[in-house]
């Protein structure tokens, strides 16, 4: 067993895909994360498949633990049941050693299930990140601490406990999840590989982190993306969801300067943390013989099509960054290869020679990395009720059913058009590809499930378009 690769992996909240200056953003400042991709193989179209709940990241994790498509998971990922054996689990079962950092969003049960310790552990979608409210690893799996509580940060609700078992004042989120990895990495003995997952709370709003870091970007500096707009131009069902209200309606330049440039501050300071993780890594001699991940659980609109949010079928809410690095990893690649983060289980269980059990949907991305080979030919996509979308190659077809109607059918050549501002569907030079399309987004429906849910149900239902 000692012999196996360790697995490090950071996983990130609400980080766009787009935002590591080594892949071509040059206005962030990312080194650590820009060191990765120049040391392993990055996934330029990453994506996940959308999601069935409005906190998007629900689902994408329980996509991500249990390697199962959208349409097949528990409840929106609320719980991951038993008969779904989560990451951790396989490699658990394969005598790693698995511990678990930061947030988790579905359920306790699954948490204890996947790691045999842990540390710094917040149940729950998001949390203020300078009072982090978070347990420390309960062997029973309970989790039932509470403690007094005076006020509810994020309503006007008066509470009078607080679900965790220690509250961290006025250290930032970040540098917690960063410090209990660097404790563990610190205690090894290479008696065991481990399988370290460290889940970071930032970039999530609020947008807070250090005052250094926030001045490495001027607002007034800050370009505005090409599909900046005012607002959403039809009603795409979810205009108005908690994420929306972030900003001012309509949406001014001004404004998402500011929140473009605190975005990025919290991904620097995000990035120099997974820096000092790395750093510990390399001193304490287990980093050539550890694969590392790095990837997003989802993507983020901040301003782009008028949206602040992910509940869309946009690149910007469903491409995400994916790096691997280290034992049978290739240096220095990108590949355009599709992916989704339900496909990371496989791998990693391909390179760290772990047999991955029937419940796994995805599939392995070793093919994509070592040869370029692509595992996907096309990708399936949905939002609840109102939104499926499929894409092949460079073109994405997205369809809307909004109030039990088919009300917008969107075509994007993305080669040409990456910022999707041009709406190609009613083109007659290219209906016969709104027709190819349609063809595949039935297809790949019923592979998935889709019209077996309560959300596939309502949308097909009101679709116009088979």
């Amino acid at each position: 067993m000692a012999d196996r690769p360790n697995v490090l992996f950071f996983f990130t909240d609400d980080q766009r895909f787009d935002t590591i200056r080594a892949l071509g953003n040059e206005a962030i400042i990312t080194p650590h994360m820009d060191d990765l991709v120049r040391r392993g193989t990055a996934f330029t179209h990453a994506h996940i498949p959308g999601g069935t709940c409005p906190a998007v990241c629900m689902p994408s994790r329980a996509m991500l633990h249990t390697g199962r498509t959208l349409f097949q998971i528990h409840e929106s990922g609320q719980s991951i049941p038993p008969e779904h054996t989560t990451l951790g689990q396989a490699f658990r079962a394969n005598g790693y050693r698995t511990f678990g950092v930061g947030k988790w969003h579905n359920g306790k049960e699954s948490f204890n299930r996947s790691f045999a310790d842990g540390d710094e552990i917040m149940f729950g979608g998001m949390t203020d990140h300078w009072n982090v409210q978070m347990y420390h690893y309960d062997p029973t799996g309970q989790y039932s601490t509470t403690l007094p509580m005076v006020e509810d940060p994020w309503s006007s609700n008066k509470l009078k406990h607080r679900p965790c078992d220690h509250i961290h004042v006025g250290r930032h989120s970040s540098e917690i999840i960063a410090d209990a990895g660097i404790r563990f990495l610190e205690a090894q003995d290479g008696s065991k590989p481990f399988f370290l997952y460290l889940s970071f709370l930032a970039p999530h709003d609020p947008r807070t982190m250090p005052k250094e870091f926030l001045e490495l970007y001027d607002p007034e500096s800050i370009a505005l993306p090409p599909n900046f707009c005012g607002g959403h131009p039809f009603d795409n069902g979810e205009l108005h969801v908690r994420d929306e209200m972030l900003a001012g309606f309509p949406r001014t330049p001004e404004e998402i300067r500011r929140h473009i440039a605190e975005y990025y501050a919290m991904i620097s300071h995000l990035d120099s943390q997974i820096g000092r993780v790395m750093a510990a890594l390399e001193r304490t001699g287990q980093r050539d013989n550890t694969i590392i991940v790095l990837a997003g659980d989802n993507g983020l609109a901040v301003g782009q099509h008028g949206l602040m949010g992910k509940q869309s079928c946009y690149d910007h809410s469903l491409r995400v960054p994916l790096i691997f690095a280290g034992p049978g990893v290739p240096k220095g690649r990108t590949t355009p290869c599709f992916a989704y983060l339900l496909d990371i289980f496989p791998t990693l269980c391909e390179l760290c020679h772990v047999a991955f059990p029937a419940s796994v949907q995805g599939v392995s991305l070793v093919p994509a990395m070592t040869q370029q080979a692509p595992v996907r030919e096309s990708l399936y996509f949905g939002y609840r009720e109102f939104m499926r979308a499929v894409r092949r190659d460079d073109f994405k077809l997205i369809e809307y059913v909004v109030n039990g109607r088919h009300t917008v059918t969107q075509l994007f050549d993305l080669a040409n058009d990456p910022w999707e501002l041009n709406n190609l569907a009613q083109n007659p030079a290219y209906l016969s590809k709104v027709r190819e399309l349609r063809g595949e987004l039935l297809r790949l429906r019923d592979e998935w499930g889709d019209r077996e849910t309560s959300w596939g149900q309502t949308f097909w239902a009101g679709y116009a378009g088979e």
